[in-house]
């Protein structure tokens, strides 16, 4: 309900259009009437994730409080992936050099994970295709439709609004597939390297 003040018989009311939005089911109305562009299915954004060989963080934060920090460690610490940070401001971030632009790295990325502000996204689209990136992959709460038909106009696939790690961790069994910690320990071999 909008107003927490509400007692006696309006408590037990039904909840208005805007608060029932919040707890939507599947099948109902979209959250984002006005997002448009559909993303990648999750055999898709699998396929992303197993061919690619590196990553580079764009917005890499030295602040551990920062979900870049928490995705950055996650994918240099759990993944076979060449991590690249990217930040014109940093020198180095978990003991990792860190490059000032795309343009800078020493390798052609293939994903390119985003971490930065909203109206920043199409520039950084086209920093990664002019780096020769496969894959422009926006953060969670990362969405812009012109950064992503910038990219896909350029052959790119696009991710948007997801987090890598999550991703990653689900695919090759870190969490169930809500986006928990399984919790499962087990000495099963993985099966995929990547």
């Amino acid at each position: 309900m909008s107003d927490a003040n509400i007692t006696g018989a309006d408590a037990c009311a039904l909840p208005t259009p805007q608060d029932a939005a919040a707890c939507a089911l599947p099948g109902a109305a979209p959250l984002h009437p006005e997002r448009t562009w559909e993303g990648p299915s999750q055999q898709q954004r699998f396929g992303i994730l197993r061919r690619a060989k590196s990553v580079a963080i764009v917005g890499a934060s030295n602040n551990p409080a920062r979900a870049s920090y928490f995705v950055a460690t996650y994918l240099l610490s759990s993944t076979a992936y060449d991590v690249y940070l990217v930040n014109p401001r940093e020198s180095s971030i978990l003991g990792q050099p860190v490059y000032a632009s795309l343009a800078d790295l020493p390798v052609v990325p293939d994903i390119v994970d985003v971490f930065r502000r909203h109206e920043d996204l199409p520039g950084v689209a086209q920093e990664a295709i002019d780096a020769g990136a496969q894959t422009l992959w926006l953060q969670l709460g990362s969405w812009n439709e012109d950064a992503a038909a910038l990219a896909e106009d350029a052959g790119l696939a696009v991710v948007m609004d997801r987090c890598i790690k999550i991703e990653h961790a689900r695919f090759h069994g870190g969490l169930h597939l809500a986006g928990f910690d399984t919790g499962v320990i087990s000495s099963r071999r993985q099966l995929l390297g990547r």
